[in-house]
C-alpha cells in the first residue's frame, strides 16, 4: 500500500466549441493531471483547471507549484496509502492556499486510497442518491443562438439547461422567456457569473418570475454579501453562490442569518478538493442551506470525483457537472455514464472508476 510513483503533466484537452461567459470567452483547455502508483501497481488519478480569476490560480500556477522542487513527491513517496488522513493532512498544510494543487492532490489520494481497499468513493463516503440530473451549459449567446443549442442539447438527452447571463438584463429576460415559451417543462437555470448590480437583479427578477427557473446563479459580485443579504427572502432562497463561496469560512460567513443565498454551488476546483468540500457540506446541513455542485472545465476525473462526492451528501439538490462534456479529448474514460440527462456513477470498479484512455 506504500506510494511508489508519482506523475504530474499538463494536457491540452481542447475544446469542441468556444464559448463566452461575464467575464471572460474561452476557445481551449488544459488540465493538471496528477497520477499516484502504489507499489502493488494501483493507480490513483487526480485532475486540476482551477479559475485564476475565481482563486487566482490556474492551469500554468498549479503546474508550476506541483513540479518546483518535487515538493509533492516529497511528501507522498513512500507514504502508506491507507494512512489517507494523515496524508491528506500533510499535503494541505504544504500547499495551503493553492486550491488547484489540492484538489489535484486530494482527488488522486482518495482515489488510490479506495482502489487499494477495492471499494467505490461514494460508496467508501456514504451513498446518499442513486443518480442526480445535470444541466449542461449555454454561455451568452443571442436569442437564436440560444434556442439551437438548446435544441440540439435537448436532442442528446439532456433535460437540464443551465444560460449564462451578465450582459445586459433585458437580453437575458428575452432568452429566459423565449427559452419557457418553446420547452414549457424543460429545467432552466441561470448564471450572471456577478454580473449584475442589485437593481438589474432587481428588475431582472421581477420580469422572469412568470417564466420559472430552478435558480439564479451568482447574480451580483463575489464580495457583495450584504448586498445579498438585503434582497427578497424569496429572491434569496433562489440564489446559488458560487464565487462568493471558496472555503469553510465563507460557508459559516454566508449561513449566518439572514443567510445570503438559498443554495451553495461547491466546486472542487474553489475549495481543494473532496475533503473540504464536505467541511462545506456539513456547514451548509447545519444552516438548512442546499447544495449544488458544479465544475470548470475538467476531465473526467476531477468530474467524477465531484460526483461521487455530491452523490454522498442527503442535501445535494442540483448538479451542474457538465464540464468534460465540451472536451475535445480526455486521457481517461469510465467514472460515469450519461443517461437520459442524469449523471450516474459506475460502481463496478473501485474508487473514481477510471480507466486510462
Amino acid at each position: 500500500m506504500i506510494i511508489q510513483d508519482i506523475q504530474i503533466r499538463k494536457e491540452n484537452l481542447g475544446l469542441k466549441r468556444p464559448y463566452t461567459i461575464a467575464y471572460k470567452s474561452v476557445d481551449h483547455v488544459e488540465n493538471v493531471v496528477v497520477v499516484l502508483t502504489l507499489q502493488n501497481a494501483v493507480r490513483g488519478w487526480g485532475a486540476a483547471n482551477p479559475s485564476k480569476y475565481v482563486v487566482g490560480e490556474d492551469v500554468d500556477d498549479t503546474w508550476k507549484i506541483l513540479t518546483d522542487g518535487d515538493r509533492a513527491k516529497e511528501l507522498l513517496i513512500g507514504a502508506d496509502i491507507r494512512q489517507l488522513g494523515e496524508l491528506l493532512n500533510r499535503v494541505y498544510q504544504a500547499f495551503q492556499g493553492h486550491a488547484g494543487t489540492l484538489a489535484a492532490l486530494d482527488i488522486a489520494l482518495h482515489d488510490a486510497f479506495c482502489r487499494s481497499i477495492g471499494v467505490p468513493l461514494v460508496k467508501w463516503l456514504g451513498q446518499a442518491h442513486e443518480k442526480m440530473l445535470t444541466s449542461v451549459t449555454i454561455g451568452i449567446k443571442s436569442v437564436a443562438e440560444t434556442l439551437a443549442e438548446a435544441e440540439e442539447y435537448i436532442g442528446m438527452g439532456f433535460r437540464c439547461l443551465k444560460v449564462k447571463l451578465g450582459h445586459s438584463w433585458e437580453e437575458d429576460v428575452a432568452r429566459v422567456v423565449k427559452l419557457r415559451e418553446k420547452w414549457k417543462d424543460l429545467l432552466i437555470r441561470v448564471d450572471a457569473n456577478q454580473g449584475y448590480g442589485a437593481d438589474e437583479l432587481l428588475k431582472f427578477y421581477q420580469h422572469i418570475r412568470h417564466y420559472p427557473v430552478e435558480l439564479i446563479e451568482q447574480p451580483l459580485p463575489a464580495n457583495a454579501v450584504a448586498a445579498y443579504r438585503q434582497l427578497p427572502e424569496a429572491l434569496r432562497e433562489k440564489i446559488a453562490v458560487d464565487e462568493s463561496l471558496i472555503t469553510p469560512d465563507d460557508a459559516y460567513q454566508l449561513s449566518l442569518p439572514p443567510r445570503a443565498a438559498g443554495i451553495f454551488n461547491i466546486k472542487l476546483m474553489k475549495c481543494g478538493g473532496i475533503r473540504e468540500a464536505l467541511q462545506i457540506a456539513t456547514i451548509a446541513r447545519q444552516a438548512g442551506i442546499s447544495l449544488m455542485w458544479g465544475c470548470n472545465d475538467e476531465s473526467i476525473i476531477s468530474i467524477s470525483a465531484a460526483l461521487h462526492t455530491a452523490l454522498s451528501c442527503p442535501h445535494t439538490r442540483y448538479l451542474d457537472l457538465d464540464g468534460s462534456f465540451d472536451l475535445a479529448r480526455d486521457v481517461v474514460t469510465g467514472g460515469f455514464k450519461l443517461q437520459d440527462g442524469y449523471l450516474i456513477p459506475l460502481l463496478d470498479k473501485a474508487g473514481l472508476g477510471l480507466e486510462p484512455f
